[in-house]
């Protein structure tokens, strides 16, 4: 490749001290040939970004490295964003002692969440704390890079990029969440297991994908010429009770935190014909809280896990150990290619390629049923500075009303954080599907109590709860 072909950009990373994201990103963009440049790590942990600082420097001198960038941490925002071409946002809102709180609080009213970053109690609490955040990268961006693209991996991922554009109307951003992924290599075991046919790659599969994130739907799979969606009727009678799971032995959820054997998937598609497009943990959390997650008991019934805050608490550790370990010279960095899509979705952007993806976005017609400006996940093609959504196959009556009541309760619960009135958030929490259960006085005593749990990092007029 001639040097004067080589596009070289600024990067941004908001929460560049990321423990575990930062060194996939980084080494996909060593792979990446086509582009180069600027990488500017900005994080209130700046120890945490100084280590990804060096371990980028590190992977430059791998033999494996195609792609030299220059790493530099930034303590000041304005000066990380300054003339940025991409912005990539990363963050934790608050720490895992908040986490316990919005996970594990609701435990004690009989609400049970695997994830609790994207609906039920504890993400209404993850917004509050995150939306305000939002709210000044937004203006920042504005005033330091108004033409850069913004990419957002935070959860709760509708509500971020939900921010972004409303306090910058112009903001040129996208959320990326990779459930789609796995459910796509779930369709390729499918053609295989039915079909006996070798196992296709994740991104020889065709899907249409409609929805909002963590809660998307396959209205249409296809492999080549082959309808996947007919095969699952038979693939469904076979690996129902057992369960299946695409990346390992259908019980790895009894080892595997994040592990399911794909049983809820199953389910929703024996009851609507269209497939959830996410895994287990997160298609379970936008249903009433009998249906899958009653007890701990059914939970294991259908086979997958309640991630508890300790397990994340542990693994943070380790992985502060490793980059640690990595930075100083004491175990090796390896480069590999991950199965994200980020740097491939920048090099479209830059015109280097053309490519369809599933992303997040303001609703502009690609879910006609839909609100318009609300957040949505659909197929996107990406060319040259521009995305363009795929106008997706309309839902049936039942998973378009469940992805409706989840999307107004997200939009509401937004406008009550932006208005700073907690009574319009208290609203929103009630309407949860996993609070269906809870009774007025009970609701009002979980949502203070867990406003009470994570008021550190609340705005001040969200920290006072008094219910009219």
């Amino acid at each position: 490749m001639k040097i004067k072909d080589l596009k070289k950009i600024k990067l941004a990373y908001i929460g560049g001290g990321s423990k575990q994201w930062a060194r996939v990103f980084m080494n996909d963009l060593a792979l990446a040939q086509d582009i180069a440049g600027d990488i500017v790590l900005y994080d209130i942990d700046v120890d945490s970004a100084e280590r990804n600082k060096k371990i980028g420097e590190k992977i430059n001198l791998c033999k494996e490295t195609v792609s030299q960038w220059n790493y530099k941490v930034e303590t000041d925002l304005d000066e990380a964003l300054k003339g940025a071409d991409f912005v990539v946002i990363s963050i934790l809102p608050g720490t895992f002692e908040e986490m316990r709180s919005d996970v594990h609080a609701p435990e004690e009213f009989g609400i049970f969440q695997p994830v609790g970053d994207t609906c039920g109690p504890g993400a209404v609490l993850r917004n509050m704390r995150t939306i305000p955040l939002y709210e000044n990268f937004a203006r920042k961006i504005k005033e330091n890079c108004p033409q850069a693209w913004v990419i957002n991996f935070t959860n709760p991922m509708s509500l971020c990029v939900k921010t972004l554009y409303n306090v910058f109307p112009e903001i040129k951003a996208f959320g990326c969440c990779h459930e789609v992924f796995h459910t796509q290599k779930f369709l390729a075991c499918v053609a295989h297991e039915i079909l006996g046919i070798p196992q296709p790659d994740r991104t020889e599969i065709y899907t249409d994908v409609s929805g909002i994130n963590h809660f998307t739907w396959f209205t249409q799979a296809r492999y080549k010429n082959i309808n996947l969606m007919e095969l699952l009727p038979e693939f469904i009678s076979r690996y129902f009770n057992t369960g299946y799971y695409e990346e390992g032995p259908a019980d790895s959820y009894k080892t595997d935190m994040f592990a399911y054997a794909n049983r809820v998937k199953m389910d929703m598609f024996n009851r609507y014909g269209v497939l959830g497009a996410a895994g287990d943990r997160h298609l379970a959390e936008f249903m009433n809280n009998r249906w899958y997650l009653q007890s701990p008991e059914q939970v294991e019934f259908w086979k997958f896990r309640l991630t508890t805050v300790d397990f994340r608490i542990q693994q943070q550790k380790e992985r502060i150990e490793e980059s640690v370990a990595m930075a100083e010279g004491r175990k090796p960095v390896k480069v590999e290619k991950s199965t994200e899509e980020a740097v491939e979705l920048i090099k479209a952007l830059l015109g280097l390629e053309t490519r369809v993806s599933n992303v997040n976005i303001p609703n502009r017609g690609q879910m006609p049923d839909f609100p318009y400006g609300a957040i949505v996940e659909t197929n996107c093609v990406f060319s040259n500075d521009c995305i363009v959504p795929v106008t997706a196959s309309p839902l049936p009556e039942g998973p378009k009303s469940l992805v409706m009541r989840n999307l107004l309760n997200n939009e509401d619960l937004f406008y009550g954080i932006k208005e700073r009135n907690l009574n319009r958030i208290f609203g929103s929490f009630m309407n949860q599907p996993l609070c269906s259960l809870l009774n007025l006085d009970d609701g009002k005593k979980l949502f203070k109590k867990m406003i009470e749990n994570t008021q550190d990092y609340l705005p001040d007029e969200l920290k006072n709860f008094n219910y009219l």
